[in-house]
């Protein structure tokens, strides 16, 4: 092993006890997954912040008094009640005379360096959740390295629900839906989004947790047990009244269905995987960052940076993010790039901890 200096020379001739302060070891832990979101809102009448400007907002009298009119208010109201301890921003939208579907896209670009995790539109059509894909496949491909999902809900019917999800087909986009409900769709995406950032473990389900807030619909426009399957093999979140009058997630996906060549496809059917694949990523970006900043590229170092990744596995495997990482170790390779001198490439092994969302079992009746 050979010791490196950042500050002092090598070239030193005047006796003397040298010493600098190393801190590129000191972090050991893994980040933090904390979650930050951003309403997308129309500006009404009265607003006080221009469009295009994300704002922290702390209470929906705030998000009124900003954003003007009442859907940033109403969403805000909505977030806050369902969980109140996340970090919630809003951006607004130029309103156009009689266009009731803004172009949402440069109030989303505008979010792009904020740090923002969940994106929730006031708008729910083909075309603004279309542009929220666009947008989040920009900025969480393998350069930009965001970690964003978007988060929107329905309250009509579940076949139009089914029909927007199939459009989308989007791994990290969930789609909510709760027929019938007095509550508007804004405000039950609001509180949606409100639960997954309540949840900071990646790989920990969503199943049961309650959007406190959201009004039970007619027993009549209830989703039974059928048609819960459908959404959910269609790539929608359900939503079910439970006991106590009580609005639950049944299970939260994406609406992600169908690879590229249009096989039936379920990596990343599950909101979790998408969570953990953008938290694994963060956590090694991190480590690597932090060990090799201004690090050479000897014959030593893919073995470093492989030690490196293997511990922040391992940290992830005793968290139950990842499992099964001594198995995989062989498959977690670090080499010198035959086309660049001064880059090395990896391949990171990362089985994810899945949901415990089914159990079967069998009676055997003994007489």
């Amino acid at each position: 092993m050979s010791i490196s200096f950042d500050t002092i020379p090598a070239s030193i001739r005047k006796p003397g006890v040298y010493m600098e302060f190393n801190t590129s070891l000191a972090v050991r832990t893994l980040p933090t997954n904390k979650q930050s979101v951003c309403l997308i809102v129309p500006l009404g009448a009265g607003a006080t912040v221009g469009a295009n400007v994300p704002t922290p907002i702390y209470s929906a009298a705030e998000a009124k008094a900003l954003f003007g009119g009442t859907v940033a208010e109403e969403m805000a109201e909505a977030f806050i009640t369902a969980y109140r301890y996340a970090s919630l921003s809003a951006v607004g939208v130029a309103a156009v005379e009689g266009d009731d579907e803004p172009d949402i896209k440069a109030a989303l670009d505008a979010t792009a360096l904020g740090g923002f995790t969940i994106l929730v539109p006031a708008w729910y059509s083909q075309t603004a959740l279309t542009a929220l894909r666009t947008h989040i496949q920009l900025y969480t491909n393998s350069m930009e390295q965001q970690g964003i999902i978007g988060v929107a809900a329905l309250t009509s019917t579940l076949s139009a629900a089914t029909t927007l999800a199939t459009s989308l087909n989007s791994g990290a986009i969930s789609l909510a839906v709760l027929p019938g409900t007095p509550s508007t769709a804004r405000q039950v995406a609001a509180a949606y989004a409100a639960m997954i950032a309540s949840e900071e473990d990646p790989a920990r389900p969503l199943n049961t947790l309650v959007l406190t807030g959201i009004k039970v619909p007619p027993v009549t426009q209830r989703l039974g047990r059928t048609e819960q399957e459908t959404a959910l093999a269609n790539g929608v979140t359900p939503l079910e009244v439970a006991a106590g009058d009580v609005i639950q997630i049944v299970r939260a996906v994406t609406t992600y269905t169908k690879s590229a060549a249009g096989a039936t496809d379920v990596s990343l059917l599950d909101l979790t995987t998408i969570r953990i694949l953008y938290y694994v990523r963060m956590a090694c970006r991190d480590r690597i960052r932090l060990r090799f900043p201004r690090s050479k590229l000897s014959k030593k170092t893919p073995e470093a940076v492989r030690g490196e990744l293997l511990d922040v596995l391992l940290k992830l495997e005793e968290l139950e993010i990842v499992e099964e990482v001594e198995a995989n170790a062989a498959s977690l390779v670090v080499e010198r790039s035959l086309q660049d001198v001064n880059r090395l490439n990896a391949a990171i092994p990362t089985d994810v901890v899945n949901g415990l969302h089914v159990f079967a079992g069998r009676i055997d009746l003994l007489l």
